[in-house]
């Protein structure tokens, strides 16, 4: 029997499902933009899963403006329509499972090469993009904070004209928005947002695959992110521009997201959109409870002054008890056990921090592919 992605996933909980994936993807990727394939069955390409994928083919009228599906870059959710970004999350899921069953024949970045250039280091990015990049046939470059030095030892459209001379893509991880916005405006070839001081959109494409996985759906999920308003908030909203969730940030006074960004997600008039100073009433009846660092990377000199502000805002094990038995806990990841969170709460069997960290991968991957048109 044939599974089917698209845009309107839905995962149920069926021990022993499957998902059957084909040995090579190169056919069925020309069929993604309509956010349909069929993967045909087969008991050597059977990937375990406890879900079963099960999806409805959105109608041509539903893909939206060519504008807003086939943009060059990758530097906020918002700039995409709901079609795209769920299709992308499936395609995400396919090519998942075509990993997690070993075959290795789906190798459409073959011949190409991906500049990662990285402001700030990190594990996870650089990790997760070298070895996606590598595992479907790619050649990624690091380009650490000292190698370029983008903006100081070299202007930022110069870097971004030559390094389109040598590779297919470009991933930068910085610190200033401008710098990618810019950096994308120069390139001639696609430009990913891995990170910057005003969003990260590929974390939060990562978490939304992981909250497919685990509630089964997206649309209509409770998520209460309880600290700082920083940018992964910032991503969550553009993320809920988009498609409908009921978004909650729970932060002390002072430490609110960006006004301008929480009145685009609520003009958007599709998701419920809430700010509280209270994490308390704020989790309650949360399908997923979100933390992050309370002091970022740039920020450690105001770690001692943030811990104090932000005191009543851990996640503890009585705060997940008040959102309920059904509630998972999420974080992008560093923690900071014991100051953001408790080191019960992310070992608990409800926690999904290391299934998120691993989907990063599997989204960027995804996202990969949409720009390259495959």
């Amino acid at each position: 029997m044939a599974a089917m992605i698209s845009t309107g996933c839905s995962l149920r909980g069926d021990a022993g499902a499957g998902v059957a994936v084909q040995s090579s993807l190169s056919s069925s990727a020309s069929s993604f933009s309509g956010c349909l394939i069929r993967l045909p069955s087969s008991p050597a390409r059977l990937a375990p899963s406890p879900f079963r994928v099960s999806c409805v083919m959105a109608s041509p009228s539903a893909i939206g403006d060519q504008a807003k599906t086939g943009l060059k870059d990758f530097l906020h959710i918002s700039d995409f329509d709901k079609p795209t970004i769920m299709g992308i999350l499936g395609r995400a899921l396919e090519v998942k499972a075509l990993l997690k069953s070993g075959n290795r024949d789906f190798q459409p970045f073959k011949g190409k090469s991906m500049a990662m250039i990285f402001a700030k280091p990190s594990m996870r990015t650089r990790v997760s993009f070298e070895t996606g990049f590598f595992l479907l046939g790619g050649h990624a470059i690091y380009l650490g904070p000292d190698d370029i030095q983008m903006g100081k030892r070299e202007e930022t459209r110069d870097v971004a004209r030559v390094l389109s001379g040598y590779n297919d893509i470009i991933m930068a991880r910085v610190f200033a928005h401008q710098d990618i916005l810019d950096l994308a405006r120069h390139a001639s070839v696609p430009v990913v947002n891995g990170l910057t001081d005003y969003n990260h959109p590929c974390q939060i494409m990562a978490d939304a695959l992981t909250i497919i996985e685990h509630i089964g759906q997206l649309e209509g999920a409770k998520v209460v992110y309880v600290g700082d308003g920083n940018n992964i908030v910032h991503s969550w909203l553009l993320l809920a521009a988009v498609v409908p969730l009921h978004f909650v940030c729970a932060c002390p006074k002072g430490f609110e997201p960006d006004k301008k960004t929480v009145e685009q997600a609520r003009r958007a008039g599709i998701s419920k959109i809430e700010i509280t100073n209270d994490p308390r009433e704020a989790v309650r009846g949360a399908n997923v409870v979100y933390s992050d660092v309370w002091a970022s990377m740039g920020q450690k000199e105001e770690a001692a002054y943030r811990k104090q502000k932000f005191q009543g805002f851990q996640i503890d094990e009585a705060l997940m008890e008040l959102a309920g038995p059904k509630s998972y806990f999420m974080h992008c990841l560093p923690a900071e056990r014991g100051i953001e969170v408790t080191d019960g709460v992310i070992e608990a069997p409800n926690s999904i921090v290391f299934p998120q960290a691993e989907n990063r991968m599997h989204a960027q991957n995804a996202i990969m592919l949409h720009l390259f048109g495959l």
